[in-house]
């Protein structure tokens, strides 16, 4: 395999002047850089990542964390930020954990991955990591952005999107369409924005005089197997309800999955709605209503911070993102009268 030291040679110039017409930077007159080009074609010389890298004093990568590489929640923002990377001519180098809830150890262990493998800078999705983490961290490796989630610490370096304009939003759905017999399916505790729009619901229904103490309320972990399992420990309870609030869409199309297999008819018997508006949301059977949180948006400004902060650009970046409802077919108003009669089983 040809080397720059080979293509120096060949071109009868000297090393320094091979590496400039490699990297593009510095100037060598017409004449040379054809002669090294020529070289370059004829021994089919390709430069090595490590040797650009060294030559440009950049990587070209950005390190990204997730907590866990499945769903359809991480999947379409590892693509936002992919389609980014490659438009700005830079590649993405992907680190993720055991799950939602990893130990904090594996998410040090991903970063440190990610830095080792000489990446420009990282954007990560965490919320396991503390601020003593962030602080170690922030003398060696200052080009971060975090996405949905704050650390005091680096304040300016963190995107997230209104969870408690969200979850309030969701109960205020509800209550508009005549819902105050209200089942509830909340993601892991574990998870700071899981507890503010899960406490931002139920305090919105409490500030409408909903008794929430009375209200079923139970806790999966974000996937479609646990939102089926809390539909049909929902049904087999007997709770009086006529709607039904998931803590993320995974879960609210694994509920609808279970209702439609016990013939349970949404929404006529029983409305469903999600958070997130993922694509799964729009694809579901009937088709989700849901929270629609700014992910591309918040995403988007991540992106667009950390790549001022590590090529120094001048992309635009903003905060406050727009949380709206996305009304779809899982939910309908519900009469008074329907109101105070429980979810009930379907006879096959």
């Amino acid at each position: 395999m040809a080397t720059i030291k080979d293509v120096a040679r060949l071109a009868g110039v000297g090393l320094g002047t091979a590496s400039r017409v490699v990297s593009g930077k510095g100037s060598v007159s017409p004449a040379t850089l054809a002669r090294v080009k020529a070289a370059i074609d004829e021994l089919g010389f390709r430069p090595s990542h490590a040797a650009r890298t060294l030559l440009s004093g950049s990587s070209q990568m950005i390190g990204v964390y997730i907590p866990v590489l499945s769903g359809t929640f991480y999947t379409p923002i590892l693509q936002i930020i992919d389609n980014e990377l490659r438009t700005a001519g830079l590649h993405m180098v992907v680190a993720f954990g055991a799950g939602l809830g990893g130990a904090r150890q594996q998410a040090i262990e991903g970063i440190e991955f990610l830095i080792e493998r000489g990446c420009d800078g990282l954007i990560l999705m965490t919320n396991v990591l503390q601020e003593e983490d962030i602080a170690a961290l922030r003398p060696q490796y200052n080009h971060m952005v975090v996405l949905n989630h704050s650390f005091d610490s680096i304040a300016g370096q963190c995107f997230t999107v209104d969870h408690t304009l969200g979850g309030r939003m969701a109960a205020r759905t509800l209550l508009d369409h005549g819902h105050r017999q209200i089942a509830v399916v909340a993601g892991p505790a574990s998870l700071p924005d899981n507890v503010v729009r899960v406490n931002a619901f139920l305090d919105e229904l409490h500030a409408n005089g909903v008794d929430i103490a009375r209200l079923w309320v139970t806790e999966r972990d974000f996937s479609p197997a646990g939102g089926w399992s809390a539909a049909k420990e929902l049904i087999d309870s007997k709770q009086p309800c006529s709607a039904l609030f998931c803590a993320n869409d995974e879960m609210a199309v694994g509920a609808l999955s279970y209702f439609q297999e016990a013939g349970i008819r949404v929404p006529h018997e029983l409305s469903v709605i999600g958070y997130d508006d993922t694509p799964s949301a729009e694809f579901s059977a009937p088709r989700l209503t849901t929270v629609h949180m700014p992910w591309r948006e918040m995403t988007q400004n991540g992106i667009n911070a950390l790549l001022n902060s590590c090529y120094g650009l001048q992309r635009p970046v903003t905060r406050g993102y727009p949380v709206t409802m996305t009304l779809r077919a899982s939910l309908a108003s519900n009469p008074a009268a329907a109101a105070t009669q429980p979810a009930r089983r379907r006879k096959a």
